[in-house]
């Protein structure tokens, strides 16, 4: 039987609306698909690195507290030393303050803290490294009434107008079982607040009771962190639900300056302090929208590669279905369209790429910033109080005394120079958390720093160090502070001698051992050798605190600092560390 044209042109009629039935069929799977994914991704990639940003934070925490603890407890030992300096109970026993202040700016170099300040019973201030302080009264001041009721260093908080806290370590001194004096030291800690102006996150320390006492956001000080937080809210129940529904659901924590941030939190070991930052999710919902751009992209392009499949099978009937000839030409538009779109959002993802970039150069360079700040500032610090004393020494017209101060202002700015060459080195921060550390690169690194002295000198220096690294778990930066002791107290055990020689040698067995042998005259008083104060150095060339900081170190690390007399002469420093072995390396 023979079909008519017309029921033929009818039949392929019906069957093209049947494949543009199946195609919207397909063409609308594919977009549920589509969000679907989508969907499912984001809530993923959120929960994903909402929680890497969280442990992120909370190890930045971690770090801030160990400093913060780091830095208290490296003070709280000075008063105790200071407490039983002869020089100083004299002064108060005799009234005799003339040397007083020039004692504790000795001490000041070396023990690193703010300022000390020695009172008299009567609260009155008689010696200061602030010249400015002296004759001040501070017999209402808890540092003060605290530190005559107990017979242990007493730690005090006190607020003030600007910059905000006063944070000091006191104790007692006695002469005869009976009170004479105090000795207040003042620890800086508005210096972990500079060194936070780099970071993006909101981070505040708050004490036992809840006061915020330290913070990035200054007007938080002296509030509790509900105080503080209740400023930063967003103004209405409207915005906060506009601003739940931009965050694409995720855990919010609250909101600060009408942004959704995590809120974390750690204790600090020390009187129950409280360390909290909060972190905004800007880097979160950066990171998910690269993710979920790049996914629609691959979509877009299957999508593309569907619509031109469909083209094709669509030319291949253009001359039995001609009326469709205007449908195909604005497909092939929306084709145009989609290639567009797509290259334009490939341009933005540059464009997001080349930001990314740029903020990782300036928290970089915000890194760098800190750590110079932080590595010069003793120094600097050290600088002013020198050229503070020569000015008033030069209006005394005591010149020679005045040139002395100028001549450690030249060895600080010497100083200041080993540190900028040595800054990779010091760019980790000490602390009480451990990490491995390699001996020998220590050693190396503490050579280093010690070059300009021993090329002064022309010491033959003999180093025997072993092939295999040997690694210890330690605070790099206090182990190389110890290495520097025993090498400049060598150098000065040989000052004397036509041909000085020091012998380095690093040794593994069941622990790690550091041996420092020099040719001098010996340990005349070995007993006494680690005791606060004690030295054999003229006066003005040591306090004898060296040793005695260097025995702490070694034994916050678990080890032993040892010393003996040689048996064809000199002195032997031997320093014993518990060594890290291949299995406990592994596992960290």
């Amino acid at each position: 039987m023979v079909v008519p044209q017309s029921s033929k042109v009818r039949s392929r009629v019906r069957s093209g609306r049947t494949v543009s039935w199946r195609a919207r069929l397909a063409l609308g799977l594919f977009l549920a698909l589509v969000i679907s994914v989508v969907v499912t991704t984001n809530g993923f990639l959120m929960a994903r690195f909402t929680e890497t940003t969280r442990n992120r934070a909370e190890l930045r925490l971690a770090l801030f507290g160990a400093n913060l603890v780091s830095e208290l407890r490296r003070n709280s030992i000075v008063p105790q030393l200071l407490a039983r300096d002869p020089e100083l109970i004299s002064a108060l026993n005799t009234a005799d303050y003339s040397q007083s202040t020039q004692r504790l700016l000795s001490f000041l170099d070396e023990i690193g803290a703010a300022s000390l300040m020695l009172l008299d019973r009567d609260g009155r201030t008689v010696a200061a490294t602030d010249r400015n302080r002296l004759g001040e009264q501070h017999r209402g001041d808890a540092f003060f009434i605290e530190a005559q009721r107990s017979n242990e260093t007493v730690f005090s908080v006190i607020a003030r107008e600007a910059p905000g806290f006063l944070f000091t370590y006191s104790r007692r001194i006695e002469s005869q079982g009976q009170l004479i004096g105090v000795i207040v030291v003042e620890v800086d800690l508005q210096k972990f607040e500079r060194s936070w102006a780099g970071i993006s996150d909101a981070l505040l320390v708050m004490d036992g009771p809840g006061q915020i006492i330290l913070s990035t956001e200054p007007r938080w000080r002296t509030l509790t962190e509900a105080e503080a937080v209740a400023r930063e809210t967003p103004s209405s129940a409207i915005q906060k639900a506009l601003q739940a529904t931009a965050d694409w659901g995720s855990d919010v924590d609250g909101y600060l300056e009408g942004e959704a941030v995590m809120r974390v939190s750690n204790r600090i070991p020390f009187r129950g302090w409280t360390v909290a930052s909060y972190t905004t999710y800007a880097s979160v919902r950066e990171k998910v929208n690269g993710v979920l751009a790049l996914e629609i992209m691959g979509f877009a392009i299957l999508l593309a590669l569907a619509f031109y499949a469909l083209s094709r099978k669509t030319m291949l009937r253009m001359d039995i279905f001609r009326r469709e000839s205007a449908d195909l030409r604005a497909l092939n538009e929306r084709l145009q369209r989609e290639i567009a779109e797509r290259e334009r959002m490939e341009k933005s993802l540059e464009v997001a790429e080349q930001t990314l970039l740029q903020s990782q150069k300036l928290a970089a360079l915000g890194e760098m910033s800190a750590a110079v700040s932080h590595e010069l500032n003793q120094p600097l610090a050290a600088m002013k109080t020198y050229l503070a004393g020569a000015m008033l020494l030069l209006r005394r017209n005591r010149p020679e005394e005045a040139l002395s101060s100028f001549g450690r202002i030249d060895d600080l700015i010497g100083r200041m120079g080993q540190i900028t060459r040595q800054l990779k080195s010091f760019a980790s921060k000490g602390g009480a958390t451990f990490v491995p550390v390699n001996v020998g690169e220590a050693l190396a690194s503490a050579l280093a720093m010690m070059e300009p002295q021993l090329r002064q000198r022309k010491v033959r220096i003999t180093r025997a160090v072993p092939e295999r690294p040997v690694m210890i778990m330690a605070d790099r930066v206090r182990l190389e502070q110890v290495m520097i002791n025993l090498l400049r107290n060598a150098l000065d055990a040989t000052s004397n001698l036509a041909e000085a020689q020091i012998d380095i040698l690093l040794s593994a067995g069941e622990t790690a051992t550091l041996t420092v042998r020099d040719n001098g005259t010996g340990i005349q008083d070995l007993e006494a050798l680690f005791e606060p104060f004690y030295t054999t150095k003229k006066p003005g060339d040591g306090v004898g605190l060296g040793l005695a900081i260097s025995t702490g170190i070694v034994n916050d690390l678990g080890g032993r600092l040892t010393a003996r007399n040689a048996e064809d002469g000199g002195a032997v420093f031997e320093v014993q560390l518990p060594i890290l072995s291949e299995e406990i390396e592994a596992a960290e």
